[in-house]
């Protein structure tokens, strides 16, 4: 799929994008609440908002079933969170958002795409996998947990 615009709506095979706005926060924060032991916060998404970093609403037909947020400067980019409504996953969906958050870093003149993910969730780090980022190292006791803090791999996409 090719990006026309970066605050144009894209349609391809039944799916939308759109920019994220402050009014969508409520929607994002109710799929943050489904899918994740420590969610971000409200204000997590009102500041990337505010700080015009990319942040994308994953539409199929009028639902909203993902969002992703992705900040670029100085040839890098950082992709910060890529979620899919638990009732959408294991649809190729999270594959089909991050391929497009991917062309974003692109547009944005990126040359590496850097993530952090979860030690413990191996289906995100199997997708990364596949589609072409590396493991480059690791965070200790970088996230949030129920039981006090856990560890982040960290990714890397040449793009």
């Amino acid at each position: 799929m090719a990006l026309t615009g970066m605050n144009q709506e894209i349609t391809a095979d039944g799916l939308s994008y759109r920019p994220m706005t402050c009014a969508d926060v409520e929607q994002v924060l109710v799929i943050e609440a489904g899918i994740c032991e420590i969610p971000w916060t409200r204000r997590n998404f009102e500041s990337c908002i505010d700080s015009d970093y990319q942040c994308w609403m994953m539409y199929k037909n009028t639902q909203h079933i993902g969002h992703s947020v992705l900040s670029a400067a100085a040839g890098e980019a950082h992709l910060l969170n890529i979620s899919i409504a638990k009732n959408s996953q294991g649809q190729s969906l999270g594959r089909t958002l991050l391929r497009y958050m991917l062309e974003c870093a692109e547009n944005l003149k990126a040359q590496t795409v850097f993530l952090e993910v979860r030690a413990s969730n191996s289906v995100a780090q199997a997708l990364y996998l596949s589609e072409g980022f590396n493991e480059v190292g690791l965070r200790p006791a970088y996230y949030p947990a129920a039981q006090g803090r856990e560890d982040a791999v960290i990714m890397a996409f040449e793009i």
